[in-house]
């Protein structure tokens, strides 16, 4: 059983290999036969012209260098269909980059039809992947017919043991069959057997026909998990260790490498890369039209408070942002000059308001200045509403993973906000949704929070 799935595994890496040679270059071919017609190609004899020949050559040998560096042939066994089509994007878009680098260096661009390439590229890469979803689709049927298995046992007796057992059995498709446990205490898992104590787990390798062994052991056990690994080294199976941080409040966890040495990314903010551009683009975007709209109308409220109180138009407050940073953030003034001298946490509504603060602090209009703060840049149009600095240094010993929303840019409003937890709201729900959104970040999230925010307003009662 052993050999035969490694062995089987081995030949469908080789033909997936295969397949993916013959449809680089024949979807080569056909581009230029498609395009032939239309195009003033040179004369040629053969299949091709000799130029053209060489560049699909080129295509396929880059090709055969960097999907093994995408690690494109390597088991994809319960891994999600989109990271295997991003990796199959990067190879060979790499691997048309070196084409591109050939042609460029060899000062023979213009013999090259560009639309030739684009197409080219297209429909490769729609070929290749349609090649890997319909190997998925055939991989799901023969595994949920009992075919192509491979044997596992899982060591630890715990809660997460128990939770790797119901998600493997839940999803037959991966075509992992779990034999049995190891634990040295009573394993809760009372649909698979217990084989014995996880000193004779060697023991039970050596004489059956296991695949891989998952290590499912509390990481305060590392030391017992590190003589297992050292035992499991004579033999052939694959061992893989489930670190059991089910129990930590992580935000965006994932893993990386440094130099071959993996790294687990406990909580890290989502704006990095791409993302921090998309959210840039649109609150640029968003802020600049949306002061050109309502510039009116700021106008007309900066000229009433002007005029029915003495003061400043805009009451400026220190806050913490994004990574921790403080910033001014802008309101319409709607109280007097001295009346915020006294520093309580949800007590805004009860101070003294001028003639028009009431209004504008019912309507929310005195938060509009904010989009000014967006422009900036020290503000989001979505996101965890800022707290002033003297209350952060309090809720963030009072208040668990309370820091964790700083991981974002603050906004003028929030999934918190949006969904009623506002003002004197419970502060600690406030939080998990903040950190809600700060998980599940996304441009459709950030225009569904604003959607909603439009028919219940911007943060009534949120003046701290």
């Amino acid at each position: 059983m052993n050999f035969s799935v490694k062995e089987n595994a081995s030949l469908l890496a080789l033909f997936l290999r295969l397949i993916d040679s013959i449809i680089i270059i024949t979807s080569g071919m056909l581009c230029f036969y498609l395009l032939e017609p239309i195009k003033y190609f040179p004369s040629y004899t053969g299949y091709l012209p000799e130029k053209y020949l060489t560049v699909i050559v080129l295509g396929f040998i880059f090709s055969a260098w960097w999907f093994p560096a995408f690690n494109l042939y390597q088991s994809w066994r319960g891994s999600n269909i989109s990271t295997e089509i991003r990796a199959l994007l990067l190879g060979w878009s790499c691997s048309l980059l070196g084409v591109l680098a050939f042609i460029f260096f060899t000062k023979t661009a213009t013999d090259f039809s560009r639309h030739w390439l684009f197409l080219w590229f297209v429909s490769s890469f729609i070929l290749l992947t349609i090649l890997r979803v319909t190997l998925r689709w055939l991989l799901k049927k023969v595994r949920n017919n009992g075919y192509n298995l491979r044997s596992i046992v899982l060591v630890g007796g715990g809660d997460l043991s128990l939770q790797v057992a119901k998600k493997i059995q839940k999803a037959s498709w991966l075509g992992l069959k779990i034999q049995g446990i190891f634990t040295d205490t009573p394993s809760r898992n009372k649909d698979l057997p217990t084989l014995g104590n996880i000193n004779q787990v060697l023991a039970y390798i050596n004489k059956n026909d296991i695949d891989q062994v998952w290590i499912t052991l509390p990481l305060k056990e590392m030391e017992q998990i590190e003589q297992l690994c050292k035992q499991l080294h004579s033999t052939v199976v694959d061992v893989k260790l489930v670190p059991d941080i089910a129990s930590l409040r992580l935000l965006n966890y994932s893993t990386t490498q440094l130099e071959g040495m993996p790294i687990i990314n406990m909580s890290v903010s989502p704006m990095s890369n791409t993302n921090r551009l998309l959210k840039w683009i649109e609150d640029k975007v968003l802020s600049l039209l949306i002061l050109l709209i309502i510039s009116p109308l700021l106008c007309i409220i900066a000229l009433a408070v002007k005029l029915t109180s003495p003061g400043p138009i805009f009451y400026k407050q220190e806050r913490i942002g994004s990574n921790g940073k403080k910033f001014q953030m802008l309101k319409f003034r709607s109280m007097p000059v001295e009346s915020d001298d006294k520093l309580e946490w949800g007590q805004a509504n009860k101070k003294q308001k001028t003639t028009i603060g009431s209004f504008l602090r019912k309507t929310s209009l005195d938060e509009l200045p904010q989009f000014i703060n967006v422009l900036k840049g020290d503000m989001s149009i979505v996101g965890p509403r800022p707290e002033r600095t003297v209350f952060v240094n309090k809720f963030k010993h009072e208040i668990d993973s309370y820091m964790q929303k700083h991981l974002v840019h603050a906004g003028i409003t929030g999934w918190a906000q949006a969904n009623g937890w506002r003002g004197d709201s419970c502060l600690k729900t406030r939080i998990d949704y903040d950190l809600f959104y700060v998980e599940n970040w996304s441009l459709l999230f950030d225009f569904k929070i604003i959607w909603m925010t439009l028919f219940k307003g911007f943060n009534h009662g949120d003046k701290t």
